[in-house]
């Protein structure tokens, strides 16, 4: 008898059906015009999916029984961190993704259409430039991170005077940085109602950022080295949701910074 594993995965034309009658019963036809399919390339598919009691019929429309529903659920996040990580397998093979938080790493999948941001050594701030074009188009900021950068605390500090929620986690180590070189405009920073400064004491191996349309990835090597020339970035909603959810487990694991 055919695995069911494998009569799931192993066609991407039986993987695809599965997801797309997630949204409802389709005729063959809105199975064809929306798959991109021939109804010769697809009724051999559908009968082996009917005869595994993942699809049925109903007049002129397939659906999915309760197994089926059970199946495409799961298969849908399944298939979203496969593309993941196929889209930037070298990235994620090079990098250490165990520093991400277990939940998190997890639910990969939702980080949707990703991309590299990639600069030489010759244009090292490159990356750096494209974020701050991101965020001045964002009126709230989220902020992780346990590297200093020189640009960071006049951007951020500028940002805040401006009107934008700007909310900071940094570690223990690049707060006495902050205090040490910029100690007054850390103070002028906290003065402000719509700025917050979080210390996490743990270590973090991840930096990111997230606005209410933008989000930037920077991890480490598995050597141990911080990678400052790739960001890995997307727009979609779910990745923004993902960063959000990641700041308030980072936050609630931080103390607020009330002053210096």
């Amino acid at each position: 008898m055919t695995d069911l594993l494998g009569v799931v995965t192993s066609s991407e034309k039986r993987r695809n059906l599965l997801l797309l009658l997630r949204t409802g019963p389709k005729t063959l036809d809105e199975i064809k015009d929306t798959l991109h399919v021939t109804a010769s390339g697809m009724l051999p598919q559908i009968k082996i999916l009917a005869d595994r009691n993942l699809i049925g019929r109903r007049d002129k429309e397939y659906f999915l029984t309760d197994m089926g529903e059970v199946t495409a659920r799961h298969l849908s996040p399944f298939m979203e961190t496969i593309e993941i990580f196929e889209r930037e397998e070298k990235f994620w093979q090079e990098h250490n993704i165990g520093a991400i938080p277990t939940e998190f790493l997890m639910t990969i999948g939702d980080l949707g259409d990703i991309r590299i941001i990639e600069s030489g050594d010759e244009e090292i701030y490159e990356s750096h430039h494209e974020f701050q074009n991101n965020i001045l188009k964002s009126s709230t900021f989220q902020g992780v991170s346990p590297i200093f950068h020189p640009i960071y605390p006049t951007f951020f500090l500028e940002l805040a005077k401006k009107g934008g929620e700007v909310s900071l986690i940094l570690t223990d180590k690049v707060f006495s940085k902050m205090l040490s070189d910029y100690y007054d405009m850390v103070s002028e920073g906290l003065a402000l109602n719509n700025a917050s400064l979080y210390v996490y004491d743990g270590e973090i191996k991840l930096a990111y950022i997230a606005t209410d349309h933008y989000f930037s990835l920077s991890l480490y090597y598995n050597n141990g080295i911080f990678d400052s020339k790739r960001d890995l970035i997307s727009s979609d909603r779910s990745a923004l949701q993902w960063a959000e959810r990641l700041f308030n487990y980072y936050r609630e694991r931080s103390r607020k910074i009330e002053s210096v």
